[in-house]
């Protein structure tokens, strides 16, 4: 070899890690451009806040088939998208008609039936301060003005019970009415917990009362109440959309994020004081248009770079922000098995790194040994936040109640969070960049190491929202509304598991009480104290299941 060849082979290896570093800015410029471009249409007015089962959510769907198209990419079992339906708690049917005094009122401006009502018509002539057996009862939501602008009043719960005596007084409907006009007036809880009477039950505002109370001759003949209540399930219809690299590898990796947000606050989720009223897009660029981004980049990242030790399916997850229902509905339909599931990487939220701190929270750390490794692939990019549970608020915790290892990425939550002004602008490109970048090394590591992953069971953070002296040790599916509560999760070492509870069942009743829905099972638990030994009774595949229990902390 001549010298000058020499001598220009030494300046090319002098030079090549600032080839490599200028090379790898350069890709950083580019994922960062279309991070840029994927999350300004997926956050733009025209998606309307993708919201579930919307024309919204229809559009961005569409567009992340395009990149997975245009990435090349192939479809998960030939079809990118995975409808799913459920019941997203109840609604006012068309039919359901309230009179005072053969007027109708207009629903949910004037008066509404409460969601624990009975779906029935009774008609009734109402008269002051009676309550008799065989009428429908009228009574006062508020015993004074004091009490009607308290704010940790909760009408629901009064209503309920009231509602509940009255029936077995022998009312045939019940009428509250606001006759102080009170600030926190009532409104149709749609996800009430409590569980459905047997007799109609409406509320009616202040003006109607007013109204209802002017009638002549209201003493002696009483004023006419027609009472014709249809409350049915809100059934809904989202997709998720699935890609898939097939290695024909013995185990898949699934990364996934969630494309839904809440269009314009209808659903109740928002944290913008005057969202339906105003009747703002929700625009939803950190959540989880960044995540959705994210995927999409790192999916592309994995094709290009050949990784053939697992197979990988990328999971775009829809109704996430309902209660992860496309997440449970994909584990549940595609019959995902964690014998054949190496591990899932959820990211939720990964657009808002904070320059200064770079704090990023790296979620289900506990839910595998093989986590303690990827933490020192962070280097000093960032300062890691660790949580070890492989339960949180986001779909990683459908595949963790799986029995699969997780983890998850989150840059943390900011004031723009579930409301409209969440938006592309405000997202910082760059560190979402490192993100995706620390979120490829572990992908590779793991693919080069070539071992699935051990899952560990976490200790869970506590779902429930009230306090009792024991506890049965579940997480408890808050979607599920066919009778009973259905058991989403179980704890490690706690009454439900030591009985032989499992993820499914659904626990129909505790002891000598029936439990027809979370309000029942809560009742339940009232009921005992640390030691008391009873019986738990549960429907495991359409077959009824009793088996002792011994109740703790």
């Amino acid at each position: 070899m001549s010298p000058r060849i020499i001598t220009l082979f030494c300046l090319l290896v002098a030079i090549s890690p600032w080839q490599e570093a200028f090379a790898q800015k350069k890709a950083d410029r580019k994922v960062a451009k279309q991070l840029q471009t994927d999350i300004s249409y997926l956050a733009s007015e025209e998606l309307e806040g993708r919201r579930t089962s919307s024309e919204g959510e229809r559009k961005a769907a569409d567009y992340i088939e395009r990149r997975y198209q245009q990435e090349e990419i192939p479809p998960y079992k030939g079809v990118y998208r995975y409808p799913f339906h459920f019941t997203y708690g109840k609604e006012i049917a068309a039919a359901t008609l309230i009179k005072v005094n053969n007027v109708e009122m207009r629903l949910n401006k004037e008066a509404f039936p409460m969601p624990f009502s009975a779906s029935k018509h009774v008609y009734s002539e109402i008269f002051p301060d009676v309550m008799e057996q065989g009428s429908i009862w009228m009574l006062p939501l508020y015993k004074d003005s004091d009490q009607a602008n308290d704010p940790h009043f909760d009408y629901e719960k009064y209503m309920y019970e009231h509602a509940k005596e009255a029936e077995k007084q022998g009312a045939t409907g019940v009428v509250f009415y606001d006759g102080y006009n009170g600030k926190w007036t009532p409104t149709f809880n749609r996800h009430s917990e409590y569980d459905t009477l047997g007799i109609p039950v409406a509320f009616v505002t202040t003006v109607v009362f007013k109204k209802f109370t002017a009638v002549a001759g209201y003493e002696k003949a009483g004023v006419p109440i027609n009472l014709d209540i249809d409350l049915k399930k809100a059934e809904r219809t989202g997709n998720n959309i699935a890609a898939y690299i097939d290695n024909k590898a013995p185990y898949t990796v699934v990364i996934g994020a969630h494309y839904d947000h809440l269009g314009y606050g209808e659903d109740g989720n928002s944290l913008f004081a005057n969202a339906v009223k105003e009747h703002r897009v929700h625009h939803g660029a950190d959540d989880n248009a960044s995540g959705t981004a994210a995927l999409l980049e790192v999916a592309k990242w994995i094709k290009h770079q050949k990784l053939t030790h697992f197979n990988y399916l990328f999971i775009n997850f829809s109704g996430e922000e309902l209660g992860l229902y496309g997440s449970k509905a994909f584990i549940k339909d595609q019959h995902i098995d964690s014998s054949h599931i190496a591990y899932m990487i959820n990211m939720d939220m990964v657009g808002r790194l904070n320059d200064s701190t770079h704090l990023l929270e790296l979620g289900g750390v506990g839910t595998s040994p093989a986590w303690v490794n990827v933490q020192a692939l962070a280097g000093t990019d960032f300062k890691l936040s660790i949580d070890s549970s492989g339960v949180g608020p986001s779909d990683h915790t459908s595949f963790y109640n799986a029995g699969i290892p997780v983890l998850f990425f989150f840059t943390g939550s900011h004031k723009d969070y579930h409301k409209p002004s969440d938006m592309p602008n405000l997202i910082n490109y760059t560190g979402e960049t490192m993100v995706i970048n620390y979120v490829d090394k572990i992908v590779a590591s793991m693919d080069e190491a070539n071992m699935k992953p051990m899952f560990t069971a976490t200790k869970q953070k506590s779902m429930g929202r009230t306090a009792f002296k024991v506890t049965l040790g579940i997480m408890p599916d808050y979607t599920y509304e066919t009778g009973g509560v259905r058991v989403d999760g179980v704890s490690d070492d706690r009454p439900a598991m030591k009985a032989g509870i499992k993820q499914g069942d659904v626990i129909i009743q505790l002891g000598d009480i029936k439990i027809n829905g979370m309000q029942t099972y809560m009742e339940a638990l009232s009921k005992f104290t640390p030691g008391d030994k009873t019986k738990v009774k549960v429907t495991r595949d359409g077959k009824e299941i009793t088996m002792p229990i011994e109740l703790s902390k």
